[in-house]
């Protein structure tokens, strides 16, 4: 199976200069845990995570910055024609719960651990890369 038949096609995102207040708030009424971070062109650069807000920001003390101070910017992402499989190891290997999904440099859409596990043959996939996903780093 394809990403492109599992990934979230409906994606919402953030620019460069978009507060992380205002990502804060979009990801709690979206219930996600991250916001890909696009150029004016649609061209995907970066990605806010719920994780990076709080240590890049409010741990710090400093909660009036944008997107860019925060993002991070080593994007690694699926193609909509790219094999599950290799999405989930891509997940598990670089520890990431979502990968944005990329065509032609433009953020198509976004693939979660959850979208892998909602497929009944992806489910034991699903779980490895969850658990590759945990494994601490130290």
């Amino acid at each position: 199976m394809k990403v492109r038949d599992l990934m979230t096609k409906e994606v919402s995102f953030a620019n460069t200069n978009t507060p992380i207040s205002q990502i804060a708030t979009k990801m709690r009424d979206l219930d996600v845990g991250s916001i890909p971070v696009c150029d004016q062109n649609n061209r995907a650069i970066g990605i806010v995570t719920d994780r990076d807000i709080v240590l890049r920001s409010v741990s710090n003390g400093n909660i009036d910055v944008n997107a860019q101070d925060v993002m991070s910017g080593q994007l690694v992402y699926a193609t909509p024609d790219m094999h599950a499989h290799e999405a989930a190891k891509l997940m598990a290997d670089n520890q990431i719960r979502r990968l944005p999904v990329i065509e032609n440099g433009r953020l198509v859409g976004i693939l979660s651990i959850g979208d892998l596990a909602t497929v009944n043959i992806y489910i034991n996939e699903a779980g490895d890369a969850l658990s590759d996903i945990s494994q601490s780093n130290k």
